[in-house]
């Protein structure tokens, strides 16, 4: 029987791991006796997610390179020639018939080992910064899928093509109006709604920001829903103690699809993944990227939006001082949230999966498709 054999290798945030697992999904759907091996670095999300998603994973033993002094760094040589060994091993005994890297540390040795064995390699880079194990493999690389315009600084302009970023259909497939997503989360439907969202983890400036805004939000009649992240749970929850119930306050918001449908203004990062949702829903939007991120990139993914009028951007340093207000500005102006909404909009690619998983397609050997298909 000749299967399908693919590897997808990366990880380390969620903004690398969902849109592996979302490839591998729409790759099995299309050919369900695909063989797909997972590829990322132990002790990293994509070792717990991955699993989790019902695909067989392994690991490397692998990290980055810390920008400061560390002795962390004088093991980086060791755990190259570690990954970059047991990366050649995992090709020469899988042999797969494409390698697929989503960016992060497994990416590079991954995909690195599968160029050199001959394998027919793509990569998908989220963010409008390429980022660094991406930039050193593009060369290798048979086609870059990219989310971003000018894409081709980092990219051979031959090789790029701007698809978008894949993303979790059942975040952004909510079909209820508003004012029945408020009802859904228990809040007013007649009243504006401020969604505060600082990922899994959470986000000390966003949440710092929020809790000096609680009293102008209250006096404004603004609701939240305010996923605070499992790090900030329990502090959030103690220093909420005796301040008026404003909406929803989570670790972590399960049901993103009703709250986004009932948000009239998001506070957000602007991880890669972030800013594709927000596009897809089209709601306006305040942007505070993050500025612990490797070449500044969430403030290049939110300035992709801020420059064709999709977003508002407030930067990480002054958001304790101008974000609420700026939020307050927003919310008080129906015309500014209409014109934003539909600006980023305008930018969402509905189709990015799919489009994707048809460029992979393009690299299968054509003899090792018609076979996977048919099921030989």
């Amino acid at each position: 029987m000749s299967k399908l054999r693919v590897i997808i290798s990366g990880g380390g945030t969620g903004g690398h791991v969902y849109p592996a697992i979302s490839i591998g999904k729409e790759l099995k759907r299309r050919y369900p006796d695909a063989e797909i091996l997972f590829v990322g670095a132990k002790g990293r999300m994509e070792m717990e997610k991955v699993p989790q998603a019902g695909f067989e994973i392994k690991g490397l033993w692998i990290s980055g390179i810390q920008r400061s002094l560390s002795i962390d760094n004088l093991s980086f040589p060791f755990k190259l020639m570690s990954s970059l060994w047991t990366s050649f091993a995992l090709v020469s005994k899988f042999k797969p018939d494409i390698a697929i890297g989503v960016g992060g540390f497994a990416s590079g040795p991954m995909l690195y080992a599968a160029a050199r064995r001959g394998v027919p390699c793509l990569i998908q880079e989220q963010n409008s910064f390429a980022g660094l194990t991406n930039k050193l493999l593009a060369k290798q690389i048979k086609t870059v899928c990219v989310a971003h315009d000018k894409m081709e600084r980092f990219f051979p302009y031959s090789r790029v093509v701007n698809l978008g970023n894949p993303v979790r259909k059942e975040v952004v497939s909510s079909t209820l109006s508003s004012s029945h997503a408020k009802e859904k989360l228990g809040l007013d439907p007649n009243r504006i709604c401020v969604f505060v969202l600082g990922g899994s983890l959470g986000a000390r400036t966003l949440n710092e920001s929020v809790l000096g805004g609680w009293e102008k939000f209250e006096a404004e009649g603004v609701q939240l829903v305010w996923q605070t992240g499992k790090l900030y749970e329990q502090e959030m929850s103690e220093r909420l103690k005796g301040k008026k119930n404003l909406g929803v306050v989570s670790a972590f918001i399960e049901d993103m699809g009703t709250a986004y449908a009932a948000a009239d203004v998001v506070i957000s990062r602007s991880g890669a993944i972030s800013v594709s949702e927000l596009c897809l829903v089209a709601k306006p939007v305040v942007f505070v990227p993050s500025p612990n991120v490797a070449e500044n990139h969430q403030e290049m993914n939110a300035l992709s939006i801020v420059e064709k009028g999709g977003a508002i951007m407030v930067k990480d340093s002054a958001a304790q001082e101008q974000l609420i207000d700026r939020v307050l500005d927003l919310c008080g102006d129906e015309d500014t949230r209409k014109t934003l909404a539909k600006n980023i909009g305008a930018l969402a690619k509905p189709n990015a999966l799919s489009d994707i998983v048809d460029e992979i397609e393009n690299l299968i050997p054509r003899k090792k498709k018609e076979n996977a298909v048919i099921g030989l």
